[in-house]
């Protein structure tokens, strides 16, 4: 009898002890969630709930619902799905156990259970539409399942480590940089978070090789990761800025997520400022998206006015700072909508829990009403399968104007934890990709394509940093393309689109031609010890026809020179000669005579190395003046014939931009079509270096002013000969 009394007294301490300790786990896990810590606060109300008698039912529900509601803020779903179940075998009070029980097999596809419980709960609260949207995703999902989209999906094993990576954003001219968020053991600091359990995201960066390859993701080059969170990044449209997302810590009370800026020099960026939305420092602001053509600032934030847990809202980048903030209330729903993103054709894409969806969050893309320009309406429509699944899918970034990149997912995974996925999906897509670039120079990437078409196309297109851009075209539809550059005259393309059952890529060149200095004329040739035009100078004189015409209020110098070779003063005659040649024929093809002064050099104005000329011939140094004496020093004859064809050459240069406007002779401070401006998306992207394929020179050079000696050098600069 002894014993028993002394184990009834042994159990009841016990039970006493595990109450008492039971109690101090609950306070430490209200003092974690009142700050955010979720993942430390679960840990506690774990244990508080394994301390709790069976016995007591109130008790362990209501700790099994605080349990449950850090997993799914934290989206460990498989142990929230487990401690709801709990809350409501426990008969916990709150009827949103129920719901959040249905949201938890929602997201882990247990769709039949899911849909019980969202009729469970509607039968005590019957105007839930977050319900009856449950039951609809239930019901949609199901279907979707059976009759999957034609997207293709794939796991990107080099872009995923043992923890979370997702919302990667592809950049760079090529599309060949892409960088991704990271809780991989690699990143900054060596906390471990007590709000999701790992240690703090940084960004990280990868790079594609020349033979398709991406590099091991690794740390953001400069001052933007710290041991903070940073994460969801996007770019301006001409690369130089990256906005991103900072969750900062602090133990007494909660932080907002904010966002933050970071200027790009080279490959490096800076410390991260904070961007200035609102003046409201009790909400969150994340996910940043510049719309393609740089004029607004999309992100997500809880702030008051919204429709209920995360909205899209938006605000003006102005140059002289940020606008209003508003809204996007056509895709906000009572629930949350986060992550959204551009293609650069204009559509936005983002990932939602408040449209009818197969569970968590889903991707969702938002195509503009363009029929109504006065009221701001989207079409939005749901990815389906494969790109959605039960679990959480959003992030999605895409390569130039092609539907395919990359996109985050924790499908799969019992810890919640997010992974880069590729995606493709095959469409007909017909584009037009230009360079703008300096006549026998470079890239022009502060130019501006004006595009304009007879369906009504009135766009604006600013180029990457290599001069490129690219635009999506319609088929049966004709375009007007003029590339304009400060300082650079003008230059008009012309392109008909037919009706096509192929993807297929029109290439245009713009080369625009200087204000200021001498701009070669290619390939124009004369008769020997002449100065008749050949047959074959036929092309570039019309091309300079058509120069002339498109920019009808220039007048210009059109110059002939010489090499060394021959009488001073019969090369001076002769390029007179053949100076008037050239200013007869464009004459004869519409030109008026009072633009065109020519004037006839010889030998007096020898060719100065430019920095191309340098590049493509190892001899020749930038800033070389290809003299008479210059070239005799030159040992191999090869070499000096190379250079006496550089000095023979025809050549313009502007001397007046206010022709027939009755202005004096003031050059505009900025060189631009006469046509209208339209809201056209922009694709710039980091400066990078020239491409290949940029126009290549003739390598055919003119008769030398002694003896009949057409040469084609194999040293002859592409872009520099004559």
């Amino acid at each position: 009898m002894k014993v028993l009394k002394f184990l009834f007294l042994a159990f009841a301490l016990a039970a006493i002890l595990c109450g008492c300790g039971a109690e101090s786990n609950v306070k430490k896990g209200d003092a974690f969630y009142a700050i955010g810590e979720y993942f430390d606060a679960a840990a506690e109300y774990k244990k508080a709930y394994s301390r709790t008698p069976t016995k007591d039912k109130a008790k362990r529900g209501e700790r099994a619902w605080k349990m449950a509601e850090c997993y799914r803020k934290i989206n460990y779903t498989a142990k929230a799905l487990g401690a709801y179940q709990n809350a409501v075998r426990y008969k916990y009070a709150d009827s949103m156990a129920v719901f959040y029980l249905a949201q938890m097999q929602h997201k882990s596809g247990e769709y039949k259970n899911a849909v019980k419980n969202y009729q469970l709960f509607l039968d005590s609260v019957p105007d839930s539409q977050a319900a009856r949207l449950g039951i609809q995703g239930c019901t949609q999902a199901q279907i979707w399942k059976n009759k999957p989209t034609l997207y293709t999906i794939k796991k990107q094993p080099i872009f995923n480590a043992r923890r979370a990576d997702f919302s990667p954003v592809l950049a760079g001219d090529e599309w060949d940089e892409l960088f991704l968020t990271t809780t991989r053991s690699q990143a900054t600091g060596d906390e471990i978070s007590g709000i999701t359990g790992t240690k703090s995201a940084d960004i990280f960066h990868s790079k594609l090789d020349d033979k398709g390859k991406w590099s091991q993701p690794e740390k953001c080059e400069g001052e933007v990761n710290s041991d903070f969170d940073e994460g969801v990044c996007c770019f301006s449209p001409d690369g130089k800025t990256m906005y991103l997302t900072r969750c900062t810590h602090d133990p007494d009370y909660p932080r907002y997520a904010e966002i933050y800026t970071s200027q790009r020099s080279d490959a490096s960026w800076s410390k991260p400022q904070k961007l200035e939305i609102s003046a409201d420092t009790l909400s969150s602001y994340a996910h940043p998206a510049v719309s393609p053509d740089g004029r607004w600032l999309y992100f997500v934030s809880n702030m008051p006015g919204g429709k209920g847990g995360l909205d899209i809202w938006r605000i003006a980048i102005g140059e002289n700072g940020m606008g209003g903030v508003e809204n996007v209330d056509a895709l906000n729903t009572e629930g949350n909508e986060m992550f959204p993103t551009f293609r650069p054709n204009g559509d936005l894409y983002f990932s939602s829990d408040g449209h009818v969806g197969m569970g968590g969050l889903d991707l969702f893309c938002a195509k503009r009403d363009t029929t109504d320009r006065r009221n701001e309406r989207w079409k939005i429509e749901n990815l389906k399968v494969p790109m959605n699944s039960a679990g959480d899918d959003f992030g999605m970034t895409f390569e130039g104007l092609h539907n395919r990149g990359f996109f985050s997912s924790n499908r799969g995974d019992g810890r919640g934890w997010d992974h880069i996925y590729s995606f493709e999906c095959p469409e007909i897509l017909q584009t037009v990709k230009g360079w703008v670039y300096e006549k026998d120079g470079y890239e022009l990437p502060n130019a501006l394509v004006y595009m304009v078409g007879n369906d009504g196309t009135n766009l604006k297109l600013s180029v990457r940093g290599d001069g490129s851009f690219e635009q999506i075209v319609n088929p049966n539809v004709e375009y007007v393309l003029l590339g304009t550059c400060k300082g650079y005259l003008n230059h008009k393309e012309e392109l008909r689109v037919d009706t096509s059952s192929v993807s297929r890529e029109f290439v245009l060149q713009f080369p625009l031609s200087s204000l200021t200095a001498p701009v070669l004329v290619r390939n124009v040739f004369y008769e020997f010890d002449s100065a008749a035009l050949t047959e074959s100078s036929t092309q570039a004189l019309d091309s300079l026809v058509d120069l002339l015409n498109e920019n009808p209020n220039i007048t210009i110098e059109l110059s002939s020179h010489c090499d060394y070779r021959g009488a001073d003063a019969y090369n001076l005659r002769l390029s007179q000669r053949r100076a008037e040649s050239v200013v007869n024929y464009l004459i004869d093809h519409g030109i008026a005579r009072d633009r065109l002064t020519p004037v006839g050099y010889g030998e007096t104005r020898p060719k100065v190395v430019t920095r191309k000329m340098a590049e493509r011939n190892a001899f020749l140094h930038e800033g070389d003046t290809l003299t008479e004496a210059f070239i005799l020093r030159l040992e191999d004859k090869n070499l000096q014939e190379i250079c006496n064809a550089f000095n023979r050459r025809t050549e313009f240069r502007v001397l007046r931009t206010t022709y027939g406007m009755n202005l004096s002779p003031v050059l505009p401070e900025e060189n631009t079509p006469n046509l209208p401006q339209g809201d056209a998306p922009s694709h710039l992207i980091p400066q990078g270096t020239a491409p290949s394929h940029l126009p290549q020179g003739g390598g055919v050079t003119n008769p030398p002013n002694e003896g009949e000696r057409n040469i084609e050098p194999p040293l002859t600069p592409q872009g520099e000969d004559s």
